[in-house]
């Protein structure tokens, strides 16, 4: 038998992990946004040094021609960029640590649920990949293929929390009444979580345009950028629409179909909230001119979608097995 104490310990530490890797994506994308992305243009050191320079006088003379040297073009010191850069790194060392204490702490299901301490462990080794990847990422001077593995990595990282979590707490799970939830729901959720991982593909597509604009445009004239924008935004933009339409639908399946003080049916109302946030914040990308801080914001409740999509299918699956599949079928 696991200990109740020991079973809650890792529920907690596993959830406190989930949002921090969420908040190292906010982080990142107020990293891209605000174009701090070399603002450390070594790894793991920043500028040659374990805790960053607060003013240029700080580095060396010719720091500029060292970094050239190094394949870094227009190295220009800024302590704001540095310090934003430097945030993000220090988020992604917790997280790690938070990892460590999460695949520990998952030990205590080695003989009575083995995937559980296996799926902790992976995701502690992908994380040490993802901060090899991070480094990579800095190497190649910040090219687009490698910020959006980075940034679907992440992605991957969370779904396998999620399931993880999730599955350790299938008794409770399975205890949900859900005789009246349609059988379609979770056929449709999946093809929701496709249509997910698409928009945010073609998103990261856009997001890399934009990068390309914004250093064409030096990183000013915010309200021009639109006017460079290529098909693949239209086309992200349009699919937006669908995106709404399907999920709100999921939302008003689950809402109706559960008892009102069910975990699901909050869960329901969090995944409308999430995509109106989402195509709210992607309305003001494309009609206020850019603001930098509906950018991490849009990218955040993005990969926020996929994960509520995932934790719905994931408590779905496990509650529909100890109910009749004649009351799942309506």
């Amino acid at each position: 038998m696991i200990n109740d104490q020991a079973a809650a310990r890792f529920r907690r530490l596993g959830t406190l992990t989930i949002f921090a890797v969420y908040f190292v994506i906010l982080v990142g994308g107020v990293v891209r946004a605000s174009g701090a992305g070399m603002g450390c243009p070594d790894w793991p050191t920043c500028f040659g040094k374990w805790v960053p320079p607060t003013e240029e006088a700080q580095l060396p003379a010719n720091y500029h021609q060292i970094y050239a040297e190094r394949g870094y073009e227009n190295t220009q010191f800024n302590p704001v960029k540095t310090w934003t850069e430097y945030t993000n790194r220090l988020v992604g060392v917790t997280i790690g640590f938070l990892i460590l204490l999460t695949a520990w702490s998952s030990r205590i299901y080695r003989k009575t649920d083995k995937p559980i301490f296996y799926l902790a462990v992976s995701v502690f080794f992908l994380v040490g990949f993802q901060g090899w990847l991070g480094a990579t990422v800095v190497a190649s001077n910040l090219k687009p293929l490698m910020i959006t593995l980075h940034m679907l990595l992440a992605l991957f990282i969370v779904a396998l929390l999620i399931y993880t979590i999730t599955r350790s707490q299938r008794g409770g799970i399975a205890q949900f009444d859900v005789r009246a939830v349609p059988g379609k729901v979770k056929t449709v959720l999946i093809v929701a979580m496709l249509m997910t991982l698409l928009q945010v593909a073609m998103g990261t597509q856009v997001r890399e345009a934009v990068d390309f604009i914004a250093h064409e445009h030096a990183y000013i004239e915010r309200q021009y950028w639109r006017d460079d924008f290529p098909v693949i935004f239209y086309i992200h933009r349009s699919f937006s629409s669908l995106i709404l339409f399907t999920n709100l639908w999921l939302a008003w399946k689950i809402i109706r179909s559960v008892d009102k003080n069910s975990l699901l049916r909050r869960l329901g109302f969090s995944l409308a909230g999430l995509v109106v946030m989402a195509i709210l914040a992607g309305v003001s990308l494309d009609r206020l001119g850019m603001p930098p801080v509906a950018q991490p914001i849009h990218l955040l409740m993005a990969n926020l979608i996929f994960g509520m999509q995932f934790f719905l299918y994931s408590c779905l699956k496990y509650a529909s097995t100890n109910q009749p599949q004649a009351s799942m079928s309506s």
